[in-house]
């Protein structure tokens, strides 16, 4: 039973790494549809569902499942992962931020989810630096299909017809590879799959030091940022992609992206600031800056745009002032 509104489709929407990510889908539409997540937990792979029923108090309930040899870890750590212990109390949009204030009203049940999976989560930030969303899902999708490890919770794990097995809901399904499967990738492989050596290094560079990444969700807030760019090829941006993912950290705003500064600063001020002046605007939302992020993303509101989209780059420079 839920103790506060809870849109599942808004909460779990960051996870997935493009609609054909082999570790997370959603089934169905609307707000009861079921999401299966692929990963890794401390006592071993786990293959869960999640699905919002309406019944069961005055917010709903959440059915939860998993199969594997994690599954008891990752079944208890769902209040955790979808942001039941938060209070979200202290954010309260200014009146003159009219669109956040519709948008907060629309999304309420939106949370920021901690998965606690925090190699996990920077092996798929490192992967989507400089490159655009579609690149980087793509090569997401190819990596863990022909890396990864097949779901728990098939033929042998749940009967006759499983989640993961022939036909089911989870068929095809992938928990990505370990730190130390990452760093085993030939590195012919990573350029077919579209990742070029500076992002390749970076998640082998991470691999190395896995188990410190997983204890950094045991420390303050202010110091799991400091921590993760101590990472070579971990910058402001990647550091804040898995802190809102594996740390459920409401205020790990988006800096240095190409748009999500531009799109905020637009939809508070009717201005297109860098991130130097939306950090300016969105100061007095500290502690729930990527809650501001994120609400606005739900409500699709975007600077207008004078030019053609960016293209898909045939190679990757390596150039200063791009994300990491």
């Amino acid at each position: 039973m839920l103790r506060q509104p809870l849109d599942l489709s808004a909460t779990l929407g960051p996870l997935r790494r493009g609609g054909g990510d082999p570790a997370v889908r959603r089934v169905g539409v609307g707000p009861w549809a079921t999401w299966w997540w692929a990963t890794r937990t401390p006592a071993g792979t786990a293959l869960m569902s999640l699905q919002h029923l309406p019944s069961g108090g005055p917010h709903g309930a959440v059915r939860a499942a998993a199969w594997g040899a994690g599954a008891d870890c990752a079944v208890a750590g769902v209040p955790e992962l979808l942001g039941e212990d938060q209070d979200g109390s202290a954010f309260v949009p200014r009146a003159e931020h009219a669109a956040l204030v519709s948008a907060w009203r629309r999304h309420r049940g939106v949370r920021v989810p901690r998965t606690r999976a925090v190699f996990e989560a920077l092996a798929g930030a490192a992967i989507e630096q400089v490159v655009t969303g579609v690149e980087a899902h793509r090569a997401w999708r190819d990596l863990l299909r022909r890396f990864g490890e097949v779901a728990p919770g098939g033929l042998h794990d749940a009967g006759p017809v499983g989640p993961s097995a022939p036909g089911g809901p989870a068929e095809g399904m992938r928990v990505p590879p370990t730190a130390r499967e990452w760093a085993a990738i030939p590195s012919w492989e990573w350029l077919r799959a579209g990742v070029e050596e500076r992002r390749r290094r970076v998640v082998v560079g991470a691999s190395r030091c896995a188990p410190a990444l997983e204890r950094t969700v045991l420390l303050p807030p202010e110091r799991v940022e400091p921590a993760l760019r101590t990472l070579p090829g971990v910058g402001v941006w990647t550091a804040a992609e898995v802190r809102h993912r594996a740390h459920g950290d409401p205020d790990a705003f988006s800096f240095a992206d190409y748009h999500v500064a531009k799109n905020v600063s637009y939809a508070l001020t009717g201005q297109v600031l860098d991130d130097a002046g939306c950090a300016e605007v969105i100061e007095c939302y500290r502690g729930h800056r990527y809650r501001v992020q994120r609400l606005l993303e739900l409500d699709g509101i975007a600077r207008p745009r004078r030019a053609a989209r960016m293209t898909l780059p045939t190679h990757v420079p390596v150039a200063t002032g791009m994300r990491s």
